[in-house]
C-alpha cells in the first residue's frame, strides 16, 4: 500500500497556520516571523513533509539551490562554513551545489556552471572573494563571505581587525614590549584585516610594528615560520593568524626549550575545535561559524525573495586559555 503524501494542507493543520504561511515557509520567504517558522518546520518534520521541487520550480521559476563557491575546502574555516551553510540551507527547503576553484579556474567560469545548474542564488567563501568582486556581474545574485563592503553583492563577515586588535591587546597588557606576528597568505581578505588590526594595536599603544612572516594557514607553515623567528631572537609574544599556524609555533617554542606563555606567550584566531587541546590549551579568538552560514543563507534567501538585506559584521570573542 503506498504512502500518503503529506500536503500542505496537513502541515497547515497541524501548525495552526494558513496554507500561504507554509507556502511562504516551504519557499524561504523572510515575510514569516521566527516563532511562526520555527512551528512550521517542526510540523513539517513531524509529518514528514517534503516539498515536489519539480512543482515548485515550475510554478516559482527557482529551483531551491543555491551554490556555494570556494577557493578549497581544505583550510579548517572553509570546511566549518561548508557545514553551515549546508545544514542553514536544508532547514530553509534548499539544495546546495558545491564548486571549488582549481589552481587555473575562473571563478567566472564557476558562475557560468551555476548558472547552467539553475541556482538561485550563490554564496562565495574567504579566499575567493577577491574573485568574486571580478565576476560579480554574472547576474547571480550573490552573498560573499569575508570581504570589503561592495555595492554589488551582500557582504557578511567577522570583524578580523578587531579581533586582531584584541589579541594583540591582550598581549600588551600582559606586559609585553610588543608583538610579534605570523601572518596568513597575501592575497587573503582574513589576512589581511586581521595583519591592519594587529597594526593598529601596536601604533595606538606607540609602537612600531616588527616585520611579520608570512605562513600558508598550515601548521607546517607556522612551525617553520617560527623557528626563524625563534632563530633571530627577540620574540615574547606571537600573534598567529589563525589556530593551526599557533599549533605549529607551539611546537616550535617547546622544541626550542622555551615556556609557554613564561617565555613565549601565543594568541591564534578562530578557536577551532581542538584549540582547548593543544599543550598548552591556546589563547585564540573565536570565530561564529554556524553564525556566519546561517546569515550568509538568510540573506542569500532575501535576495532571492527580492528583498536588499543589509552587510554584517560579526565579532569574534577572545577565549582566554594557558598560552597567553
Amino acid at each position: 500500500m503506498s504512502q500518503q503524501r503529506v500536503s500542505m494542507a496537513m502541515v497547515a493543520a497541524r501548525a495552526g497556520v494558513s496554507g500561504q504561511t507554509v507556502s511562504r515557509v516551504a519557499n524561504a520567504s523572510p515575510r514569516v516571523d521566527p516563532a511562526t517558522r520555527t512551528r512550521v518546520e517542526q510540523a513539517m518534520v513531524e509529518l514528514g513533509y517534503r516539498p515536489n521541487r519539480a512543482a515548485r520550480a515550475l510554478r516559482t521559476g527557482r529551483t531551491q539551490t543555491l551554490g556555494l563557491v570556494a577557493q578549497t575546502l581544505a583550510t579548517i574555516g572553509n570546511s566549518r562554513m561548508l557545514q553551515s551553510v549546508a545544514e542553514a540551507a536544508s532547514v530553509r527547503g534548499y539544495a546546495l551545489t558545491v564548486v571549488t576553484l582549481g589552481a587555473d579556474e575562473d571563478i567566472a567560469e564557476a558562475f557560468d556552471r551555476l548558472r547552467d545548474q539553475g541556482v538561485d542564488g550563490a554564496i562565495v567563501l574567504n579566499e575567493a572573494t577577491a574573485l568574486a568582486r571580478d565576476a560579480a556581474s554574472s547576474g547571480l545574485r550573490l552573498v560573499v563571505v569575508d570581504s570589503a563592503p561592495d555595492d554589488r553583492f551582500t557582504v557578511i563577515a567577522t570583524d578580523h581587525a578587531a579581533g586582531a586588535a584584541a589579541a594583540t591587546e591582550h598581549l600588551l597588557a600582559a606586559g609585553h614590549r610588543t608583538v610579534h606576528h605570523l601572518a596568513g597568505p597575501g592575497g587573503s581578505f582574513a589576512a589581511s584585516e586581521r595583519e591592519r588590526g594587529w597594526r593598529e594595536a601596536l601604533t595606538a599603544a606607540g609602537i612600531d610594528a616588527p616585520d611579520p612572516v608570512r605562513g600558508d594557514w598550515s601548521a607546517a607553515s607556522g612551525y617553520a615560520q617560527t623557528e626563524r623567528m625563534l632563530a633571530s631572537g627577540g620574540i615574547t609574544a606571537l600573534f598567529a593568524a589563525n589556530d593551526q599556524m599557533a599549533l605549529g609555533a607551539l611546537r616550535a617554542i617547546a622544541d626550542a626549550d622555551l615556556r609557554i606563555p613564561g617565555e613565549v606567550a601565543v594568541v591564534g584566531f578562530d578557536d577551532i575545535a581542538d584549540a582547548a587541546q593543544f599543550r598548552p590549551p591556546l589563547t585564540t579568538l573565536r570565530q561564529d561559524f554556524d553564525a556566519l552560514g546561517e546569515h550568509a543563507v538568510s540573506c542569500l534567501a532575501e535576495l532571492i525573495e527580492g528583498g536588499q538585506p543589509a552587510d554584517l559584521r560579526l565579532n569574534p570573542v577572545l577565549i582566554r586559555r594557558a598560552s597567553a
